[in-house]
Order: C-alpha cells, then structure tokens, then sequence
C-alpha cells in the first residue's frame, strides 16, 4: 500500500501542484505561532515542551484518522488517506518552479534574470554573483530541497508505515524540518523574538530526525551516479560544510556528477549590513570545498537526472520490498 501511495501521490502534484498559502501549510504556521507564542518561556525544558507540544498532535492526528479509516471502512480509504498527507508533505512541485525559472534564464544567457531568480527563491543577496556561483548556488539549494520535499519524507513515511502508524512519517519529518527552520528567525511577524532555548531544542531535533535520511540520500545519490567520487566527497569533504547532514548530501552530489560545490554563502536579505565579501580587483574569490569542474548550466541537467534516477530507484526498492511482503 505505501508504494502505490507514494506513486499516486506523486503523479497527482506533478499534475496538480499544492498552491502556495493552502490552508494546510496556513494551519501548521499558526499552530506553531500558537504553541511559540504560550510555552516559549526561554528555559531549557521549555523549549523541548514546546516543541513536543506543536509535533505531537499532527502527527497524533494523522494517525488516529488512518487507523479509524482501517478499522472502520477499509484499506482503500486509508491508502486515500495516506495519499492525501503524502501530497501536502511531499513533492518536487513545491520548489522545482523556482529551479526551472533559474535555469531557462541561464539557458538563454539572461544572467540577471537569473539573479533575481535566486534573490526571490531563497531571499538572498544575489545582486553581484557570478553566472558559475548562481548556478552553484541553484545546485546546492536544488538537492537540499528535493532531499527535503521527497527523499526524507519518502524515508521516514516508509518506515513508520511498515510500523502500521500509516503517515505519521511524513508529518513526522517535514513537521521537524518546518519548525526547525521556522522557529530560527529572531522574530516572527513582529512577535516577541523566538527564545535560543527553543531555537536549539528544535535544531537539534530535526539533526536528529535528518541524520539517517540524509545518508540513505546521499547513497543513493553515490548508486545512480558516480560512486567512487560520491562516497570520497562523502568521507573527505563533509566537515567542510557547515551543517553535517547537509553536508553528507552535497559532498556526496558533488562527487556524483563532478562539479564543485561549497564555499562563500550568499547573505539573507536581512543581513545585508553584513553582505558577501568581494574582492574588488579580482572579483567573487570563492576556491569552494570540494574538488570538481566549475558550476555550468550543464551541471543543472545532471543535477535533474541524478535525482530522478534516484527517485526510480528508491521507488523501486520499494516495489520490491512491497511485492515481498505480500508474497511472504
């Protein structure tokens, strides 16, 4: 059942992507504004019951409603059911607009357009970068969302449901994710500014809840593209990105497909007083951390294939593991 959920939920966003502001992605930001807003008391404790507090009843929720589905009417409501939860957690039609916009403007050599692009997808300072660290840019954004958006909720939605707690997984997963990154802005909507406690409560849970998924990515990643490089960059030039699970992921990438990643960040709009350092007589200097070609456009058509390949594969891993499970 979770394989032709999956299946059926990703063919229904590729045909139907999830429009931005539904009401579902509305209920979690206010629910999370809610639960920050009446346990964030700035301890320790605090931050954890607070986060526990804003996962638990989701993912309670989902579950409670897949098992009365099962009891009460049947698998095929419940497998419906899943399918529901899977397309507003998962999906490349979440961000894969923003990439498409990027790349046809470098394709037809529109390098500021190309800019504009990335300063509104990732809300950056994108103003003087060069055309290979747009592109560099893209490609790593790129992976970290379709590990994100697709191979983390495929992982954790698989196993819990093999569990039989239906999509607890999913929510489970993109839940972590939303909040860790939700709650590290200093302020949110002119609120009272979200508390270091909670902030590092709800990074290290999502380290936590990424750290095995962000390692079957990135071998899965190393299988569909060039493994020997893929696993080098994994056990070589992981320690040089700055978050260890992100890092796995792009050190692996860019051994798969040979472009070199890492380097110089670009700078959020709301640290523009501290913008990225140039060089004025040479230009951007930015060596980057692992080995590889330069960032070209060609890279992003590689970047495209590695991950759909790696889609059919944990797909049909699945398959496999379904089709013996009903066999057995």
């Amino acid at each position: 059942m979770s394989f032709f959920a999956i299946l059926l939920a990703l063919l229904l966003e590729q045909a139907r992507p999830l429009s931005r502001g539904n009401p579902v992605h509305a209920g979690v930001r206010a629910w999370s504004v809610s639960v920050r807003r009446n346990f964030d008391a700035g301890r320790e404790h605090h931050g954890w019951v607070a986060w526990g507090l804003a996962m638990v009843p989701p993912v309670l929720l989902v579950v409670g409603v897949y098992w009365l589905l099962m009891r009460w009417v049947g698998w095929p409501a419940a497998m419906l059911w899943n399918v529901a939860v899977l397309y507003v957690t998962l999906g490349f039609r979440q961000f894969s607009h923003h990439f498409t916009r990027i790349r046809d403007a470098l394709e037809s050599g529109d390098e500021q357009a190309a800019r504009e692009g990335l300063a509104d997808w990732r809300q950056v300072d994108a103003a003087e970068v060069p055309r290979s660290e747009v592109v560099r840019h893209v490609i790593e954004y790129s992976v970290i969302c379709a590990h994100r958006h697709v191979f983390g909720v495929l992982f954790w939605f698989a196993l819990l449901a093999a569990l039989g707690l239906g999509p607890a997984g999913a929510v489970l997963y993109r839940m972590a994710e939303y909040l860790s990154r939700y709650w590290s802005r200093k302020s949110i909507g002119g609120a009272a500014p979200v508390s270091e406690r909670l902030q590092q409560s709800a990074k290290q849970a999502w380290t936590v809840i990424d750290w095995l998924p962000a390692r079957m990515t990135a071998l899965g990643f190393a299988v569909v593209g060039s493994f020997e490089e893929a696993i080098d960059g994994w056990r070589f030039h992981t320690k040089h990105f700055p978050n260890d699970n992100d890092g796995v992921i792009l050190a692996a990438t860019a051994g798969a497909i040979n472009v070199r990643l890492g380097g110089n960040a670009l700078k959020m709009r709301e640290e523009l007083q501290t913008a990225p350092v140039y060089d004025d007589e040479d230009g951007w200097q930015d060596p980057g951390v692992t080995p590889g070609r330069e960032a070209d456009v060609g890279h992003l058509r590689a970047v495209v294939g590695l991950v759909w390949r790696s889609v059919v594969v944990w797909m049909l891993l699945l398959a496999l593991l379904s089709l013996a499970r009903l066999i057995g």
